[in-house]
C-alpha cells in the first residue's frame, strides 16, 4: 500500500508534528513519511478576511504529492477560510488523497487562554482523524464524541474522543481491507 505524507506548511513546532504522526500511524496502516516543508503559496492570503485560502494550500500539496502517495496531509498554523464559512479547522478531499488541518484555532491563545500542550494534542489527534477519516470516505458522524461528528467550534472538538465510533471505525476497516484486494 502507498504512503501517508505529512508536510508542514508554513512554521509549525516540530512537537506537533509528531504528535499528528504517532495518531496517524495509531489509525491508518500504511508507511507514514514526512515530506520537507513547504512554504504557504503566494495568494493564498486573504487581506480582507485576515485569513488562508485553504483551497490554495490543498491545490499546493497536490502539486507537490510524491507519486507513491495515497493521501498527503498538510499541517500549518495559519487560520484557514474557504468563502462560505467563517473559518475552518481542516479541510480534505471527500474519497480523495490531499487533506490539511489548521492547529491556529486549536490553541488555547487563539481564545485568550494561557496554552495547553495537552489540550493541543488532543484537538490536533482529532482533527486529524477527522480530515483523514475524509480521504477514506467517511462522512460527518451523528455521534458527538466520535472523531467523525461535525466541529463547528471548539468545545465540539473538545467534546469528541480521539477515535472513530464503532460504526466509522467500521467503514474504514472495510475501505482498508477493500484496498488491500
Amino acid at each position: 500500500m502507498n504512503g501517508l505524507y505529512l508536510v508542514a506548511i508554513g512554521g509549525v513546532p516540530a512537537k506537533a508534528l509528531e504528535w499528528i504522526e504517532n495518531t496517524a500511524a495509531e489509525w491508518f496502516p500504511m508507511p507514514i513519511r514526512r515530506l520537507p516543508p513547504l512554504s504557504i503559496p503566494e495568494g493564498a492570503y486573504d487581506a480582507k478576511r485576515g485569513q488562508y485560502q485553504s483551497v490554495e494550500l490543498m491545490k499546493m500539496l497536490a502539486q507537490n504529492a510524491p507519486r507513491d502517495a495515497s493521501r498527503v496531509l498538510g499541517v500549518t498554523d495559519v487560520d484557514l477560510e474557504i468563502p462560505m464559512l467563517s473559518f475552518l479547522f481542516g479541510q480534505a478531499q471527500f474519497d480523495g488523497p490531499i487533506a490539511v488541518v489548521s492547529l491556529c484555532r486549536l490553541h488555547q491563545e487563539f481564545y485568550g487562554l494561557p496554552p495547553e500542550e495537552s489540550l493541543l494534542r488532543e484537538r490536533a489527534a482529532k482533527e486529524v482523524l477527522h480530515e483523514l477519516g475524509h480521504t477514506f470516505g467517511l462522512v460527518h458522524c451523528a455521534d458527538s464524541k466520535c472523531a467523525m461528528s461535525l466541529a463547528t467550534h471548539i468545545e465540539l472538538v473538545d467534546a469528541k474522543a480521539e477515535q472513530y465510533c464503532t460504526h466509522c471505525g467500521m467503514q474504514l476497516v472495510q475501505r482498508f481491507a477493500s484496498r488491500e484486494e
